[in-house]
């Protein structure tokens, strides 16, 4: 059973049951956004006070205290990533699947375990399910799976409960790259837990703090990668090499990061590494060299740069065909 309106014949009038169906289908898909709105936006239902939607509670949870100021960017990463695809969304709409409306029940499943719980973070999971199973429910099954990567990427975007033990084995290894990383530099230094202390510096011990073990830069690379990956025309099993690669690139910039602060320290100025360029350092520095980075591994993976297309050769085919028929020839006189 098809779910979406009956397109008239181009040139042709739509008749009465065509508008119609045009119109429950819109009107339908109204009432269903309006829905998610009130129960994720408006119902309070979290807090102490019971006072706050789930969708008021990500937005406070995007902070740097819980590493996921990179939140705030998911609003519109979702969106472009949707449009990027919009011709190929447009040309593979379809019959509606009544299979969209289990998967939304999912989705609403998980918001009444949020409710019950008070746990907002359950109901977040859920909403890509909600969203998901109303594109196959209105749409039909190629654009649900060409919406997958979109709405479940929504999920980069919800707080972990604690980052505690990951963060504690980041900054042990951004402490211990970062007194090795130095010593290629010149710059001699000892370790005592998370602190890398000179040995002829005149510059303060440096503590490796929770800011610096490279979650923070972990999630947000993760989240670039992600997108970087999805919009990448190239192999399955190319696009998830590329996105894993987030990892080990994170923690190699973040040492970097540390790494020069202890050098300016030692041959600059030590107020200024600790002060002005570590607050800067991660988007003059870590940045750059990371996207850097994952634009080499793309251009290895792809074989050349992304945005130059190759020209490919053209074998062009030539079919001889024997004519049977005999030419005559009339001799000259």
């Amino acid at each position: 059973m098809s779910s979406n309106p009956i397109e008239p014949v181009v040139g042709q009038q739509p008749t009465a049951p065509d508008r119609v169906a045009r119109w429950v289908f819109w009107s339908s898909l109204v009432l269903s956004a309006l829905v998610v709105i009130w129960f994720y936006g408006v119902v309070p239902r979290y807090g102490g006070g019971h006072d706050v939607s789930a969708a008021t509670w990500i937005k406070s949870a995007w902070n740097e205290d819980l590493d996921y100021e990179h939140g705030v960017l998911f609003p519109f990463v979702i969106p472009g990533l949707i449009l990027y695809k919009r011709k190929e969304l447009k040309a593979a709409v379809g019959n509606g699947s009544y299979w969209g409306l289990l998967v939304s029940l999912v989705g609403v499943l998980l918001y009444a375990v949020a409710c019950r719980t008070l746990q907002p973070r359950i109901a977040m999971v859920g909403l890509p399910f909600i969203l998901w199973g109303s594109a196959l429910y209105f749409w039909g099954w190629r654009v649900a799976r060409m919406l997958t990567f979109p709405l479940f990427f929504f999920w980069l975007a919800i707080p972990l409960p604690s980052f505690q033990q990951a963060t504690t084995h980041l900054q042990l290894l951004a402490t211990h790259l970062a007194h090795y990383g130095s010593g290629l530099f010149g710059v001699g230094t000892y370790v005592q837990g998370t602190k890398v202390l000179p040995l002829e510096g005149n510059w303060e011990p440096l503590s490796i703090a929770k800011g610096c073990s490279g979650i923070r830069s972990l999630m947000a690379l993760l989240m670039i990668s992600a997108a970087w990956a999805y919009v990448a025309k190239m192999a399955t099993w190319k696009r998830a090499l590329l996105f894993l690669s987030a990892f080990p690139l994170a923690i190699l910039g973040n040492a970097l990061r540390v790494i020069s602060i202890f050098v300016i320290a030692e041959y600059g100025n030590s107020e200024f590494a600790r002060g002005t360029w570590h607050s800067w350092s991660g988007l003059l520095l870590f940045y750059p060299f990371s996207l850097m980075l994952l634009l080499v591994i793309h251009s290895l993976l792809e074989g050349g740069l992304p945005w130059k297309q190759s020209n490919p050769r053209q074998l062009r085919r030539v079919v001889v065909t024997r004519q049977d028929t005999a030419k005559s020839f009339i001799p000259e006189s």
